[in-house]
């Protein structure tokens, strides 16, 4: 945590069928930013869902 709130550095990202990307959100650990890509991939739309986290070079998809 840091003087301004706790440290969200984990983002879980979605595209979409024309390549678009979006935030989705923004979580304290990866786990909790896996399961809600989990949770998202499990409803079976054609979108991809991932994890990031801020700083680190973006997934080439």
């Amino acid at each position: 945590m840091s003087e301004s709130g706790p440290d969200l550095s984990w983002l879980v990202i979605r595209q979409d069928d024309n390549g678009n990307r979006y935030r989705v959100g923004r979580y304290a650990t990866k786990d909790e930013a896996q399961r809600v890509a989990d949770s998202l991939d499990d409803r079976g739309h054609k979108q991809l869902y991932w994890v990031e986290r801020i700083g680190e070079p973006a997934l080439d998809v």
